[in-house]
């Protein structure tokens, strides 16, 4: 079978047969990225990375090869999680710059498509690494311009680059040690390696399932009130406009003043194709009327929320009765039941009793204090600690959860200030922080704390008086005055960073490297607090997790204190799951 050429419908299923595979084999990839931490997220990121863009897509009909494109970058642009789900975002949107000028693909618009994702991608990366991702995406695209030269079959072509792509992944864990050590492939990598061989599969004529299910995609984080009195506007109401033609600024910002003088919780998100509308009314219907002056209208979604907080309500009475009935039987008093709120895209969470902070229309007249805070935060005992410390808007994830940059920029729009600092504490969401602040209306600022302690600190070295720059230097400079150490488990046998380790082991893991091993979770937390103590230490702050109880925490804390007699030592309820303790040593 022989193909010259490629067209926008084609392009279409074979994207989103690329999106199927991805989403079939997203657990495969996790484990491949768990070495031996139990915090493989990689597949899962990267499909939800590119479902964003798939629902995008298959939201079209009869698409041409610009909308095709435009729906593509646009879709994983936002929904991208994690490393690996931006750079696999920045492939496509670096790809879709080539695409968007065609009407039909052929060998070497391909091959132009290919080298211009993999330029893209790498600028995105401040320090690219090889034997990741960027590695077989590079070395496809290098396979792609030779065969150029040589072919008009798009099928030969294709299962050539695919096939050398495949050569490349396999001698991953040559260039990367830590891969050797796991007796892994890149789990990146091998997420891209699925959306080609996917894409492929569709280009043969394989029989393929191209529905998209779900409408979770949406990106829209859904805030109810906490009594059904402070709920002013009943009706939770989202839905997209496809544009009959771009908005211009005016349009754009007069449509916005018009939902706000019809409700609150407003959030707008606006390309040249589409605008996601999200508003909390009383009248759904004037908000739709109004935007089908602009368009027409897709994903229509109306919620009432009264009726949701009743349901609420109930269930949660049900359960708290449930809960003291049975701790009645056992003779102990029923523990308090946490709620968690309902969303609309995992995995961003907000605690019940957390202060909601939306763009209200009253907030719309209010003038915009001048520094606001956003924190992302994994575990309700630490959310509380950045609540405490001014954060404005806590985005709940981290190691297995990380937010999206449509879950970013949805918290830049409820904060109402002149300057956002943004705080990821993981450094698996700095990326997609840095992509949120490229595309936030607002000044973003980015502090690339890469743990929870370094945004502690960070946040507590933040002087009001200070000026922006001065601040952004402050808070940045203290990144690095503070040591991490994280307890977890081991999923594995392996042998990393010259270190035996049997699975169900705990491990103490610094900032650079795995620093103590062991059977005993005491013990081998004492090991990690050696290796991060040195004489300037003056405090050590422990925060326990959820799988921990407090008397283990406080025994611990006893044994550091009589070992180092002169550092104070402080325990704090983290409540964040995966780590039994989180260390800070400053």
């Amino acid at each position: 079978m022989e193909i010259t050429s490629i067209n926008s419908e084609l392009l279409s299923r074979m994207f989103l047969a690329a999106a199927k595979n991805l989403e079939a084999k997203k657990d495969w990839i996790n484990e491949l990225n768990v070495f031996p931490v139990p915090d493989g997220d990689t597949g899962t990121n990267m499909s939800m990375t590119i479902m964003s863009a798939a629902k995008e897509v298959s939201a079209l009909k009869n698409p041409t090869m610009q909308e095709l494109a435009k729906a593509v970058s646009s879709g994983s642009l936002r929904g991208a999680r994690g490393n690996s789900g931006v750079i696999l975002s920045q492939l496509f949107r670096g790809f879709c710059k080539v695409i968007a000028d065609y009407q039909e693909i052929d060998v070497m618009i391909l091959s132009d498509s290919f080298q211009k994702a993999v330029e893209t991608a790498y600028k995105a990366v401040m320090k690219p690494k090889e034997g990741t991702i960027l590695t077989v995406a590079k070395g496809a695209a290098d396979r792609a311009l030779e065969l150029a030269q040589e072919t008009d079959d798009l099928v030969y072509f294709c299962d050539e680059v695919i096939k050398y792509a495949d050569h490349v992944l396999s001698r991953t864990p040559e260039m990367l040690p830590v891969l050797k050590q796991a007796g892994v492939v890149d789990s990146g990598g091998q997420g891209l390696m699925q959306v080609l061989k996917g894409a492929y599969d569709c280009l043969l004529g394989k029989e393929i399932d191209y529905s998209i299910e779900g409408s979770a995609g949406t990106g829209f984080v859904k805030i109810t009130s906490e009594t059904e009195e402070e709920i002013k506007f009943g009706y939770c109401t989202e839905f997209i406009i496809v544009l009959n033609r771009p908005l211009s600024d005016k349009e754009e910002q007069e449509y916005k003043a018009y939902l706000e003088s019809i409700g609150d919780s407003i959030v707008v998100v606006a390309d040249d194709e589409i605008v996601k509308t999200h508003v909390h009314t009383n009248d759904p219907g004037n908000a739709i009327q109004k935007a089908l002056t602009h368009g027409s209208l897709s994903r229509i979604k109306i919620d009432n929320m009264r009726e949701e907080h009743q349901e609420k309500l109930i269930k949660d009475a049900a359960k708290i009765a449930a809960e003291q009935k049975a701790a009645e039987t056992e003779g102990k008093a029923a523990r308090p039941t946490e709620i968690v709120r309902p969303l609309e895209t995992p995995p961003v969470k907000m605690q019940e009793d957390e202060p909601v902070k939306t763009n209200t229309a009253s907030a719309a007249v209010e003038p915009k204090k001048e520094y606001g805070f956003i924190s992302v935060s994994a575990g309700k005992g630490l959310s509380e600690i950045f609540r405490g410390l001014g954060a404005d808007y806590i985005i709940e994830g981290g190691q297995t959860m990380n937010p999206s940059t449509e879950d970013i920029l949805l918290a830049i729009e409820q904060v109402n200030a002149e300057h956002i600092f943004v705080l990821p504490n993981n450094k698996n969401i700095i990326m997609a922080a840095n992509q949120a602040a490229e595309l936030a209306e607002t000044d973003v600022i980015v502090i690339p704390s890469r743990t929870i302690p370094q945004g502690i600190v960070s946040l507590i070295n933040f002087i009001p008086d200070r000026s922006v720059k001065e601040n952004t230097d402050a808070m940045t400079a203290e990144l690095d005055s503070v040591k991490t150490g994280q307890v977890t488990f081991a999923v594995r046998d392996t042998e990393i960073d010259g270190k035996q380790i049997k699975q169900d082991d705990y491990m103490g893991i610094g900032d650079r490297a795995i620093l103590s091993v062991g059977s005993d979770l005491k013990e081998t937390t004492l090991e990690l607090a050696d290796e991060l103590v040195d004489e300037e230490s003056s405090i050590i702050s422990i925060y326990f997790g959820a799988d921990t109880t407090e008397e283990d925490a406080t025994r611990l804390s006893e044994a550091l204190e009589e070992k180092y007699p002169d550092i104070e030592v402080e325990v704090n309820n983290g409540g964040q799951p995966v780590y039994y303790y989180i260390l800070s040593v400053e």
